[in-house]
Formats: C-alpha cells, structure tokens, sequence
C-alpha cells in the first residue's frame, strides 16, 4: 500500500480524468491517475473523437478530390485512394495525441498507474497491472471517470470482421461495398460518411422515426435529405429482428415503418445503437457507491456519490456521453475540491455530428422549449444567401434559433452547414451568458463570413432579416 496518500486518485485517463487530474493538480493536490491502457486519452482519443475526425478529414479530401474541384475550375486526374496511407495519417494522429497527455501528466506531476482500478474502500483502490500484479493505492478523494463501452445487440454479436462496433469501423482493412449501419446517431452517421466517401453503399437502420434522435425536428428532417442527397439510404422507425452472419456478409432481417417484414444484405455491418456506461469490475456497488435504474452512478448536484468521498463524472453519469462534457465536470469536480465554486449548466452544452455538411447545437429544441412550457419565436436564415458559403459552394443548410417569446431570451441554436462545429461556440456562450436574439442580431459579424447566418436568423427572430 502506499505510505503517502494522494489527495486525489482519478480512475480513467479519458477527457473527463486527465482533465480533471491536470486541473487538480494545477490547484495543489497531489493527484494520480489510473487507467487499463499505457496509450492515455480513453475511448476519445484511442478509438473514438480523434481517430473518426481523423478519417472524416481524409474523406473529406478525398471527395473533394473526385467530385467537388471542378466547380472551383480546378481540374484533377484520376484520383486514387491509398487506404493504408489513410489509415497510417489516422494512427499517426491518434499516438501524437496520446503522447501529448502523457506529456501533460509528467509536466503536472501526475502520477500514473497502468492497470484495472478497483474500488476497495472510499479512500483506497486496488490496481491490477497486465502481468496480474497488485498494488493498493490511499486517496482522500477518488474520482470515477471510466466512460463508456459500445452496446452489442444480443442477436448480433461483434465478431470484428462482419459484425463490426465503432471500434473497428475505423479500421477495416478495404472499403465496403455495402456497410449497413443500425443507428442513425452520431457515430453511425459519421462513420456510414466515412465510407461513403470512399465508395461503399451505406444504408442506415433507425427505429426512431427521425435521425439523431432529440435534434430540433426540422433540422433533423434537413439534415436526413441532405444525407439522401449524397447517397445514403434510410430506413427509419425499423427494427432489426435477426440476423443470418455468414463469411462473406451478412442478412439482416426488420420490420420497417409499417410493420412489414423486410431482409438486407451488406458484406459489413457496423451496429452503433449507442454506449453504456463502464463500470465492470470498479467494485463501486461493492462498497457502497449508488446506481441509478438506467444503470449511471448516481450523483448529486457536485458530483458527488453516496459515498461522501467518492466522486463521478462523465459518461459513467446522467447527461449525454460527450467528452467535452466530461472536461467541464472534470474541472469542476477539482475545483470544488480544492474549495473553489465548480458548476455546468447542462443547458449550454454543444453537440457536434461531424457529418457534411456538419450538425451542431447548443440548448432546447423547439419541441423540447414547448414541453417546458415555452412559447417561442424561431428565426431562420439559410446558408444559400450568405456570401462565404456561396464562394465556397456551400450552400447547404440553415441556422435556426430560438428564442423566448415573452423574454427574447436564447433557448437553442441549431445549425446545418458547414464548419457547424466551429460556428457553434458563439451560440453556446450566447445560451451561457442568457443573451437575447436581439444581442445576438445587434452583435457586428465581420463581411463575408460564414457566422454571418447566425447574425441574419437573430434578425430573423424579429421578422427583419436582411439578405432574405
């Protein structure tokens, strides 16, 4: 055991625990940190955010490539795809990257401990080393960050190859010629774009009756023709039933909108229904640590468990599993222990689906504002009148946002369009900071740029956009 207590251990390296150690430490606690692999960054880093941003850029470029410089006068040869070159650039990525928080833990005086970490106490955490070698290590605060892992349907088992997760979606060894993908959230969309880009036949199962789920409904509806447009095939509100897995592919078996049985065939499948939160072997339950119904630690509103020393954070928590998310409850988390105010406003979190155009989105639907009991102005402005998006040839998409009738207050931002995920950010400060479409419509935009439609759908608000 050690002789010298930390004040705070964090199990997992991913976004939420590196973050949350690198700002312990700042603070003055002597932190460690623990997590099964050598490579630190969790899931995000290793097989999750940057590897797939990493593809979705190279794919990007590749299309462009093959369909989208002409339009710019720009003429090519034939281009060719180098799979493996790709594959080497994404790796090259994700160990730059990995390399990069190992870096920051030594630089902040971290120490890290490689192996499972087990709960033994509130105060105490057995880590087992891949040689099966212990070691027990005394914290006066523990903190659980240890993510979540892909959730495998029960009659399609992953077998790596035909029956793939996201995992290894991100490395098949040749491009599909027909990847059928069940779930049509993020990572499905994302990773049925990746493909399409290089060639394959995507179709999309989805038994919700729109794409991504809670999206703003008329961005949802957007966004799925935009991605019909470019080749994807949707079958929404289906159910999977079956599936017949042989060497060379795979049949799937579904009932589609109206109930009438249909089959598929694909050489590959990837199931993306969604994540579950990572907690086997932690021994949380053991010692006491709560769960909630949906399987989450429970936690109060400072992250705390039902063991006083012991905090969560992150995709082991309620809230969406997104690894920006995890950051901010990171920091807060080690601010409050250090004594200092911590706190995230789950209303001002983004989400980003890299698709492209891209999606991205701050706040409430306009659906989920009137279950609130809202009555709402939206304004509208579309990327076809904007300038920049025009010389880009980039016209797809819209800004919507809405906004409180009574008190013009900013309740949610959507947008469909290009470099959604960078434009999003003034959205989000604008929901954090309880500004008003009129704040935003007043705010000067410098000429001609693409957040120029967040300007024009302020204005919309008030019925008195400029360029439409």
């Amino acid at each position: 055991m050690s002789d010298t207590p930390f004040d705070l251990i964090v199990i997992g390296a991913g976004p939420g625990g590196y973050v949350a150690a690198i700002r312990a430490a700042q603070l003055g606690l002597k932190t460690a940190i623990i997590d099964k692999r050598a490579a630190l960054g969790g899931t995000c880093l290793n097989i999750g955010c940057i590897p797939s941003k990493a593809l979705l850029e190279s794919t990007e470029k590749f299309h462009e490539a093959v369909a989208g410089l002409a339009a710019h006068g720009v003429e090519v040869g034939e281009v060719k795809l180098n799979l493996p070159e790709m594959m080497k650039r994404k790796d090259a990525v994700v160990s730059d990257m990995t390399k990069g928080v190992a870096f920051l833990m030594k630089k902040n005086k971290i120490t890290v401990f490689t192996g499972m970490g087990k709960l033994t106490s509130g105060t105490t955490v057995e880590v087992t080393a891949e040689d099966g070698s212990t070691q027990t290590i005394t914290g006066k605060h523990l903190l659980i960050a240890t993510g979540s892992e892909v959730i495998e349907l029960p009659f399609l088992k992953f077998d790596g190859d035909r029956v793939v997760s996201s995992t290894e979606a991100l490395s098949l060894p040749e491009v599909p010629k027909h990847l059928i993908v069940i779930g049509a959230g993020a990572i499905g969309l994302e990773l049925g774009s990746v493909w399409k880009r290089l060639g394959a036949d995507v179709t999309v199962i989805e038994a919700m009756p729109t794409i991504l789920g809670t999206i703003d409904r008329k961005a949802g509806e957007l966004s799925q023709r935009i991605l019909t447009k470019q080749g994807m095939t949707f079958h929404l509100g289906a159910k999977v039933t079956g599936a017949e897995v042989a060497p060379d592919g795979v049949t799937l078996a579904f009932t589609d909108a109206k109930g009438q049985p249909q089959t598929l065939t694909g050489d590959r499948v990837l199931v993306a229904v969604g994540r579950r939160p990572f907690a086997d072997g932690l021994g949380a339950k053991e010692i006491g640590v709560k769960f909630t119904e949906r399987g989450r630690v429970q936690v109060d509103g400072h992250f705390r468990t039902s063991v006083a020393t012991i905090s969560a954070i992150g995709d082991v928590i309620d809230g969406p599993m997104l690894a920006h998310k995890a950051e901010e409850e990171g920091v807060a988390v080690a601010e409050l222990l250090a004594g200092k105010p911590g706190h995230v406003n789950p209303d001002a979190i983004p989400f980003v689906v890299y698709t492209w155009p891209e999606i991205a989105w701050v706040g409430l639907s306009e659906e989920g504002a009137a279950e609130r009991g809202h009555t709402v102005r939206t304004g509208v402005f579309n990327f076809s009148a904007n300038g920049r998006a025009r010389a880009m040839e980039e016209r797809d998409g819209f800004v919507k946002i809405i906004a409180d009738d009574a008190t013009d207050r900013i309740l949610g931002v959507f947008i469909v369009g290009p470099r959604a995920s960078d434009m999003i950010g003034e959205a989000v400060l604008a929901v954090e900071f309880g500004a008003t479409a009129e704040d935003l419509a007043r705010t000067v935009h410098a000429h001609p740029t693409l957040p120029e439609v967040i300007k024009e759908a302020a204005l919309a608000v008030d019925k008195r956009a400029l360029h439409s």
